[in-house]
């Protein structure tokens, strides 16, 4: 028996499941496998929509055969020479000898560089919007380059609206029997694997999607069948909209996302208190991430979907931590724009991490990297709970809605608050800043400092305190 799955009248998808791949690419975590998708059409002339990778080649070979029978197989389209998609053309040439290939120039080059068989010989070559009918059936090509190869065509047969999109709209995940985006929710346990496959694999070319978006704009697209993940049916603007922001940098949500490589746990622990204080502050949906524990890849999708990162390393050899310097580079790689930056670098007697952290940062296009940061000398201190606190006011004045307008309130209450200078060694109990290291919170009006209070630097009362003129 075969896993075949028929997607319409003359559509069958006749791809494969790895769920023994741990890593795709060599470079990605794929816990939940990964699906490489062919599309076989039973037209008056039969066409094949690419292979798959040699790892499941025969479970693919039996699929064909099991929808072809006796028919012979007349056309090979090929949209992506990427190895996962392509690795068995030769012993597809071998199986069915007179199959054609209908490629662009460029893709009939990488065969030549990846297979010893004559390409020329079966080659059909097409152009920008040439079109080739397979019966009832019309297709038309139009280059996607740098989706994520140069070579790359998508195709779409008009006749039912069905765009065949290479790598771009995939995702990772095995598929479980459901095939189609309607029939899972999407929401819930696809959407973070969709945005980590277009962020990792695509992320870096927002230009070229976004060239490509405008083309299919054009169409009246029904079903997008990718090379790798779910076939979409409905609701196709939900995913297009997804790529439309991914592919200009757009944050997801306001949202705040944070970094750290720490050594010992100091840097660690101020993040966590910096993550504190911004929900105190009416921020939600916090993330924090070990950059030394979570693969880079999750981190990249994360920095895709939130508005603000906050990066906080150690000095480590007089540079970067290590982790946080790979994610950085990483980032930097993928082309990361459009958001409000903060840091916080540590160092035990000679911080240099926040320097070179900004001029990887720096080196990006369009985002912001707040003035307010934060510099520890091995762990953070009480005293710098104000610096912390400026910090997590920055960040939350363009994240919480309201936020400024209530700090400008704050501050106007806090205006009205009063001084008391010690009548014997000249201490200024300040109501705004309170007392904290003696347990009187900021904002803590005299009145209601406790009568049993003294003077932190001479031990005298509150009656020996006078009322700042």
């Amino acid at each position: 028996m075969q896993f075949v799955k028929k997607i319409s009248e003359e559509l069958y998808w006749v791809g494969a499941n790895d769920r023994r791949l741990a890593l795709f690419e060599n470079v990605y975590p794929i816990p939940r496998g990964v699906s490489y998708n062919s599309y076989l059409w039973t037209d008056e002339k039969t066409v094949l929509f690419d292979t798959v990778d040699k790892a499941v080649s025969h479970q693919f070979f039996e699929n064909i055969q099991a929808v072809l029978g006796d028919r012979p197989l007349d056309y090979l389209v090929v949209t992506h020479m990427e190895p996962d998609h392509c690795a068995v053309i030769d012993e597809l040439v071998l199986r069915y000898p007179n199959v054609k290939i209908i490629c662009n120039t460029k893709i009939q080059g990488l065969i030549k560089q990846f297979f010893d068989f004559d390409i020329d010989s079966r080659a059909v070559i097409v152009k920008e919007k040439d079109t080739f009918s397979s019966g009832k059936h019309t297709f038309t090509f139009v280059s996607a380059p740098m989706v994520h190869w140069p070579e790359v065509m998508v195709a779409y047969e008009s006749t039912e609206g069905i765009l065949f999109s290479a790598d771009a709209f995939g995702t990772f995940g095995a598929i479980n029997g459901n095939i189609f985006a309607d029939e899972v929710n999407i929401d819930r346990d696809w959407m973070d694997d969709y945005r980590r496959y277009y962020t990792n694999i695509v992320g870096k070319y927002g230009v070229q999607v976004q060239a490509l978006l405008k083309k299919a704009a054009g169409l009246d697209i029904k079903m997008i069948c990718p090379l790798h993940g779910l076939i979409w049916r409905e609701n196709i603007g939900e995913l297009i909209e997804k790529y439309q922001l991914w592919s200009s940098y757009t944050p997801e949500d306001a949202a705040v996302t944070l970094f750290y490589g720490s050594i010992y746990g100091n840097t660690e622990n101020a993040v966590d208190i910096l993550a504190g204080k911004l929900a105190d502050r009416g921020v939600k949906n916090i993330t924090v991430y070990d950059a030394s524990v979570t693969h880079a890849s999750y981190l990249i999708s994360e920095a895709f979907r939130c508005s603000h990162i906050v990066f906080a390393s150690a000095t480590y050899n007089n540079g970067i931590f290590v982790s946080m310097e790979n994610l950085l580079h990483d980032l930097a790689a993928h082309n990361l724009q459009n958001r409000t930056m903060a840091i916080i670098q540590n160092g035990s007697w000679s911080p240099a991490s926040g320097r070179l952290m900004k001029e990887i940062l720096s080196s990006l296009k369009n985002n912001t990297i707040l003035e307010e940061e934060l510099t520890l000398k091995s762990s953070l201190k009480p005293e710098q709970e104000q610096s912390l606190d400026a910090l997590a006011d920055a960040i939350a004045a363009s994240v919480v809605p309201g936020f400024e307008n209530e700090k400008k309130d704050e501050g106007k209450e806090n205006g009205s608050m009063k001084k008391y200078v010690c009548d014997v060694c000249g201490y200024v109990y300040d109501e705004a800043e309170g007392d904290p290291d003696n347990g009187v919170a900021a904002g803590t009006k005299w009145e209601d400092v406790p009568e049993d209070w003294v003077c932190p630097l001479c031990g005298v009362g509150k009656d020996q305190f006078s009322e700042e003129a």
